[in-house]
């Protein structure tokens, strides 16, 4: 994009007016907010025990104490060979947030399809502190629409970001978004929000800084997307592949989606 070199003052007649409109989008946010707040919350009647690397946890186990929890449903099927990017990149924003977080009542937790041994080799590798745990051998994440079974997706009963999910789905198995619980002092748990698709940049501080800086997002690869330009932090610069649906693929990686 060519952009003018203007006078200061030229420069505050365009500024100004984009000033207003920033103004209107912090309001309206807010009033998204509020409403965000008011949704009503639905009993959480099924028991889901998770693994942990030190054991079998249940979705109560993973408030730690506090009574809010915030769930990031990361895509990483069973014996995946590749890492979202995507995922990668918002939980990367956490580590250094949790201390805040947690101050604020908010447990913070990572859930995952793949058993607990796939998961840490991920969690160690990329170096990251946050808990995470594996739905391995429970339905949470088809019952929270991050995971879907082909003849769900066949028969049309799979739902993705609150609409059916598309057929692709049935070949990518697991996806993202983020979920929310409550438990009140009677023990009981309460399902309070979940969001899918673009919904994780609300979540993703990096996009502040990018959409403020000249070059923006800078998408302009195939995808038009994050795919375009983010990795695992420990792999930019070393080279690889992303799909268009995130999934990384370490140079040489020899699966299955290189093809022969």
């Amino acid at each position: 994009m060519q952009h003018e070199v203007v006078s200061q003052e030229e420069w505050l007649k365009r500024r100004i007016p984009l000033l207003e409109q920033e103004k209107a989008l912090t309001k309206h946010r807010d009033l998204v907010t509020a409403e965000r707040l008011r949704l009503p919350w639905v009993r959480v009647q099924k028991e889901y025990v998770f693994e942990g690397p030190d054991g079998k946890l249940t979705l109560s186990d993973l408030f730690r104490g506090r009574t809010q929890l915030y769930i990031k449903h990361f895509m990483m099927a069973p014996g995946a060979q590749h890492q979202c990017v995507g995922c990668s990149l918002g939980v990367d924003h956490m580590t250094d947030l949790l201390p805040h977080l947690e101050n604020h009542d908010i447990s913070y937790v990572v859930v995952a399809r793949a058993p607990i041994a796939e998961i840490e080799v991920v969690r160690q590798r990329m170096g990251w502190k946050f808990f995470w745990v594996s739905s391995f051998n429970n339905d949470f994440n088809y019952d929270f629409d991050v995971s879907f079974r082909p003849e769900d997706v066949a028969a049309g009963r799979a739902k993705y970001n609150f609409r059916t999910a598309p057929e692709w789905a049935a070949q990518i198995q697991d996806l993202s978004g983020q979920s929310v619980f409550y438990r009140n002092e009677a023990g009981e748990l309460f399902h309070t929000y979940s969001a899918y698709g673009r919904s994780a940049e609300e979540f993703m501080g990096i996009f502040g800084i990018l959409d403020a800086t000249p070059k923006g997002r800078n998408e302009t690869g195939p995808n038009h997307s994050l795919a375009d330009w983010a990795r695992p932090h420990n792999m930019y610069g070393k080279g690889g592949e992303v799909e268009a649906n995130g999934h990384y693929h370490a140079p040489g990686c020899g699966c299955a989606a290189h093809g022969p």
